[in-house]
């Protein structure tokens, strides 16, 4: 394979860097693109998402006729390492990007498509994944949420939680147990919910870090029309795995976040001064540092297995846990090595006295729930022991 890129990606590189930096709103930089607790930092983040929306590029992949550019994924890929490189958010419908669109081309009614691909991708309509309950968090297949179908209408009642963005979320693409008398990845189904409909209470839960972008979620008595079932009946599990494919794929890709931390830490590590001298001068740290961009670049090459099967036209396979698995964990032990570098002044709040740029605290805090969104690292250990590794179930 060759790593290079082509003239032709390499001009397309610069198109996307000088639109971003000659269109690029200066208070986006300190704006964390699911920190959704404050609502001028929300609605700063909508006009970003139109900005883009408006410039076409949102959506890259997205095929032209539900309102993408129809671009290839070494398109998207360059374009999220820009972004990463000045430090920008995708827009306020992540999820709704990477995960319900993907979902509704590939399981949705053509109505559907239609009514809900263009709006999820202006960031008109934003969107929430229904899925982890009290008692189903790593364990899907367990949810007990229950959906019976009374004449034209779904009758939903149960409670979901740590449901991302539910607050803000026109939408929820929710799954539900529609047979329970089937075997627990039987009887399972897919509906799109409308999140003003009556019987639907959402509420925002207060994390370590202070803000609330996850939420519980309580259905009672929710009706939900016929038509809103999307994928098979009853089949609801193959609906669940591909979207996760494509959030493990979103969150795994080869797209510059862990790159774009260990430039971090190498310009922290020539600011900040131990004993009198550059702490990049200390062996140890230059050791971990260099281990760090070892496996940075392991992470993206490996990443490349699960571009080059979208490049062939492929759905995201199990390869998608390898690289997310590797990124939370490899992202995580990078920003709590901060504290090596800074000491105490590492877990200092951004807005107080003497505290460091790049708000290392809170980074370190996010760095926890990384490793659970998108299935847990002990359950993706087990995909990948299973499902690439080829070994017997524990």
């Amino acid at each position: 394979m060759d790593f290079n890129w082509t003239p032709e990606q390499e001009a397309y590189r610069m198109e996307v860097r000088k639109w971003l930096e000659a269109n690029q709103p200066p208070p986006l930089a300190q704006i964390d693109e699911e920190n959704s607790g404050d609502d001028a930092a929300w609605a700063r983040l909508k006009a970003w998402h139109k900005k883009l929306y408006d410039a076409g590029w949102a959506g890259l992949t997205w095929p032209k006729e539900y309102g993408g550019r129809g671009a290839t994924f070494i398109e998207q890929v360059i374009f999220q390492q820009e972004l990463g490189r000045l430090g920008l958010p995708m827009g306020c419908n992540v999820l709704g990007v990477i995960m319900n669109g993907p979902a509704l081309m590939q399981w949705g009614t053509e109505e559907q498509k239609k009514r809900y691909l263009q709006p999820i991708l202006a960031g008109d309509e934003i969107w929430c994944e229904g899925m982890s309950e009290p008692g189903a968090g790593s364990d899907l297949a367990s949810i007990q949420c229950r959906a019976e179908l009374k004449g034209d209408y779904f009758v939903v009642n149960g409670q979901k939680v740590w449901t991302t963005i539910a607050h803000r979320s026109h939408f929820c693409q929710l799954f539900v147990r529609t047979d329970p008398d089937a075997p627990k990845h039987k009887g399972m189904s897919a509906l799109i919910v409308d999140m003003k409909s009556p019987g639907v209470t959402v509420r925002p839960l207060k994390q370590i870090t202070g803000d609330s972008e996850f939420n519980e979620i309580f259905f009672e008595d929710v009706k939900v029309p016929k038509e809103n079932l999307l994928g098979p009946l009853n089949q609801g599990w193959q609906v669940l795995v591909a979207t996760l494919m494509h959030e493990r794929f979103g969150i795994g890709e080869t797209i510059g976040g862990t790159e774009q931390t260990l430039h971090a830490l190498v310009e922290l590590a020539r600011r900040t001064r131990i004993n009198g001298a550059p702490a990049i001068e200390e062996d140890d740290i230059r050791q971990q540092l260099a281990q760090f961009a070892i496996e940075v670049a392991a992470k993206k090459y490996n990443g490349l297995r699960s571009l080059s099967r979208r490049l062939k036209g492929l759905m995201p396979g199990s390869e998608a846990s390898i690289s997310k698995l590797v990124s939370t964990d490899l992202g995580q032990r990078m920003v709590k090595f901060t504290t090596r570098l800074l000491g105490e002044y590492a877990m200092l709040e951004s807005h107080t006295p003497f505290a460091p740029r790049g708000d290392w605290m809170k980074r370190i805090l996010q760095s926890e729930s990384m490793t659970i969104a998108g299935g847990t690292s002990m359950v993706q250990r087990n995909m990948i022991g299973e499902r690439i590794l080829g070994l017997p179930k524990g």
